[in-house]
């Protein structure tokens, strides 16, 4: 069976690419669209009480099967996730993003001053569509039609920020723990691991059990160097060195730094040992 995360069907509706694959009274191409949220949840079935999968950031493109009662079901254009958001979250494709923001966190302005009320703030991967420049008393702004965003926090979109995931990982230190979350805003293990991996050129896939499935190539434990990945069951964590990871942990809530061998004795407990090693290819 293919899985729903990953592929857009139900006994109603499916995906056009899944014709022949799977049953659906009705195939459909899907509608390309763009988040116009900072961030958005996206959830199994569209319900506001439901769990959160994950998020899409803004930005980001999707397709769209379907809109009802206020929620669109979308495929993410950026890592493939299948699953309901809010509707009016979601704008029209529009002219293709030219930058992407760089820092953690950074605030979208009316005009290009910073002295003016914030209209938004973005997470690092948010994708703009920069149409000029401008200098207020010394600050370099991009402007975009939804604003102006500091310069110095924004570069051209898919270029790589880092030679390293662990580079960007770091510096979401003390970023706060959520579930589901993969933006600037909140993070989960698996969250923290592809953004990272993203703004360092490296595509990932969402969900641990999806990382632990296709990411490079498994090492032994005794290899383990900086930049490696340990998974757990339902967890994983970047090394940052033989012995030091970085992770978005559960159990302090936030991101943060803790020697594996504390982080095995702590977990053993409650999900045994870690399960596999994988190094980035």
């Amino acid at each position: 069976m293919l899985d729903r995360r990953l592929n857009a069907y139900r006994p109603d509706l499916a995906d056009k690419s899944l014709e022949g694959r799977v049953e659906a009274a009705r195939f459909v191409e899907g509608m390309p669209g763009r988040v116009i949220a900072p961030a958005i949840a996206m959830r199994p079935r569209p319900d506001a009480d439901a769990g959160i999968d994950t998020e899409l950031i803004f930005g980001e493109p999707v397709r769209v099967f379907d809109r009802s009662d206020g929620w669109a079901w979308v495929k993410s254009g950026v890592d493939g996730y299948v699953g309901y958001v809010q509707e009016e979250a979601l704008g029209p494709q529009g002219a293709a993003p030219t930058h992407w923001i760089t820092a953690p966190r950074s605030f979208v302005y009316p005009e290009p001053d910073m002295k003016t009320p914030v209209l938004r703030a973005l997470s690092m991967g948010s994708r703009i569509t920069v149409t000029g420049e401008a200098r207020t008393r010394g600050t370099r702004y991009l402007l975009t039609d939804g604003g102006a965003v500091i310069a110095g926090h924004a570069a051209p979109v898919d270029i790589p920020i880092a030679d390293d995931h662990v580079a960007v990982a770091e510096r979401f230190v003390e970023t706060p723990y959520l579930w589901g979350g993969r933006s600037g805003f909140g993070l989960d293990c698996s969250g923290l691991v592809q953004l990272s991996m993203m703004m360092a050129g490296r595509l990932a896939l969402r969900d641990t059990d999806m990382q632990r499935g296709s990411i490079g190539e498994e090492i032994d434990r005794s290899e383990l160097k900086c930049g490696d990945l340990v998974f757990w069951k339902g967890h994983v964590a970047i090394m940052q060195d033989r012995a030091m990871m970085i992770h978005a942990s559960g159990f302090t809530m936030n991101v943060s730094h803790e020697a594996l061998d504390d982080a095995i004795r702590r977990i053993e407990p409650m999900y045994g040992l870690p399960l596999v090693c994988r190094r980035p290819s």
